[in-house]
């Protein structure tokens, strides 16, 4: 999960699980924060995006990066998340509002606390969603996906089912 600035709250796809600590160690995993500031500029080129791997709230195989702001503190963040074919969040929420816009590929999303495939919508590039806070959704990835996420921090992820938290999974 350095473009731009981002003014909201996230929702996925992303993704994107469970908390300002999690959010914490991928500054350590090459998710650096960013300077976040109201009087901060922040312009950042496409291919100058620094990718690293995701939080540890996703599945693996997923990477991010930081624009602006830092997502493990309060305050206004901006981060991007890239999703190879067919990766899957399952059913979870965020404690603040989620805004993402689809830059690149197809996010298929759905609402609720179960996954149902045919409940779920596709949004294409270009496309937008805003996920209320503690609405549960998930969301899977059609081709190459690329989000954009701003929300409000600190930002964290929990699952519905707690199952579903790979940061269980590695403690199993």
């Amino acid at each position: 999960m350095r473009l731009t600035r981002f003014a909201a709250a996230l929702g996925t796809a992303a993704i994107f699980a469970a908390a300002a600590a999690t959010l914490g160690a991928q500054a350590h995993a090459g998710m650096q924060p960013k300077p976040d500031t109201a009087s901060a500029h922040a312009m950042v080129a496409a291919g100058d995006v620094t990718w690293g791997p995701a939080p540890p709230a996703l599945p693996a195989g997923a990477q991010a990066a930081v624009l602006a702001g830092d997502p493990t503190k309060a305050g206004q963040f901006v981060i991007r998340v890239r999703f190879p074919d067919g990766y899957t969040v399952a059913p979870h929420w965020h404690p603040t509002d989620e805004n993402v816009t689809v830059l690149e590929g197809t996010l298929v999303v759905g609402m609720g606390e179960k996954a149902e495939e045919s409940a779920m919508r596709p949004l294409a590039a270009g496309s937008f969603v805003r996920m209320p806070k503690k609405a549960a959704h998930y969301v899977r990835a059609k081709g190459a996906t690329v989000l954009q996420i701003h929300a409000m921090g600190p930002f964290e992820l929990t699952y519905i089912n707690p199952q579903d938290d790979p940061r269980l999974k590695k403690t199993q």
